[in-house]
């Protein structure tokens, strides 16, 4: 058998096989970074519940069914509760160099894109946060939820902003920062993630203006929480980096092979099973082309041949025939 050059399709489908079989390596940064996404499971449900304990310790339940029930009798002019899921919490039990009371506080987001910073605005690192804790299922929607490791040292450009809007677009989120009570921009993962840390607030006011107090103890276990989240993001981009630093000397080699063989000997040697048969009975110009046979019936297929009406019918009728 002659052999089988590479081309650019045989190349991809290599590369593609042998980065998937890197992704689902056991290594200590895989490991790490799932057990980062655990972390913050852990985080979520002790953070939000204590969240729910503050809030409501500020907002009793029974004032807020009371301002409910005037704002169902006198409409607007008691509409002063409202759903969120971001909050300002603070303490008051620091004191500063000459031992004056001062006031720490902070801004809490539980939504999926909240900031890892305390800032209420829109940041990144809420959108690299989103992407590393839904990598699977971003994965499963042929999504890139690797584009912000990848492209950690780069500015913005095309290429990137084409995943991340794809990226958001799948986890169910045009507008990703979503103000006191409105969740009309949620949909999908971003929705199913948010609604469980809405909780009854009073006052129509953004909640920067109303700081909600806290103990200093319970302040730091909000700080774990937003901690643990930022930890995610940092293992998952550890994580991408060793695989980007495998895939662009990956690159290197396939693109310096001219025979396939010479690709199917790396995946060996990196301990890969490929099935040569099947790279190239999927692909769509390889036997084709290489094979001498083939290669030659197809050029000989090229040809301007001048066929008579007597040639052309029995053509037809031979045709017709191997129908039957």
């Amino acid at each position: 058998m002659s052999k089988i050059r590479m081309n650019t399709e045989l190349r991809n489908k290599l590369f593609n096989k042998i980065k998937h079989t890197f992704e689902n390596e056991d290594t200590q940064e895989r490991e790490a970074y799932l057990q980062a996404r655990e972390s913050v499971d852990h985080h979520y449900k002790y953070a939000s519940e204590l969240a729910k304990l503050v809030v409501e310790r500020s907002y009793p339940t029974d004032d807020v069914a009371t301002l409910r029930h005037f704002k169902k009798k006198y409409g607007n002019p008691c509409d002063v509760v409202a759903k969120d899921k971001c909050f300002y919490f603070s303490h008051n039990e620091d004191t500063d160099e000459d031992g004056d009371t001062k006031e720490t506080k902070s801004h809490f987001d539980f939504g999926l894109f909240g900031n890892l910073n305390g800032s209420e605005y829109e940041h990144e690192e809420g959108k690299k946060f989103a992407v590393a804790y839904f990598r699977e299922e971003l994965k499963a929607k042929d999504c890139n939820p690797d584009i912000y490791a990848q492209q950690n040292e780069n500015q913005d450009n095309p290429h990137k902003t084409k995943h991340v809007d794809a990226c958001m677009k799948a986890l169910g989120s045009t507008s990703h920062h979503s103000y006191q009570g409105d969740m009309s921009n949620q949909t999908g993962l971003t929705k199913e993630f948010d609604n469980p840390y809405y909780l009854d607030v009073i006052g129509t006011s953004y909640c920067r203006s109303r700081a909600i107090a806290c103990t200093k103890d319970e302040y730091s276990k909000f700080e774990e929480w937003r901690i643990a989240k930022g930890n995610l993001v940092a293992k998952h981009q550890t994580w991408i980096d060793t695989i980007t630093k495998q895939c662009d000397q990956l690159k290197i080699g396939l693109k310096a092979y001219r025979y396939l063989s010479e690709g199917i000997e790396l995946a060996t040697e990196l301990g890969i099973q490929v099935d040569e048969a099947e790279l190239i009975r999927t692909n769509s110009t390889g036997l084709t082309i290489y094979n001498p046979s083939n290669l030659a019936s197809m050029i000989k297929g090229m040809k301007n041949k001048t066929q008579t009406r007597e040639a052309k019918i029995l053509a037809r009728k031979q045709y017709e025939e191997s129908l039957n």
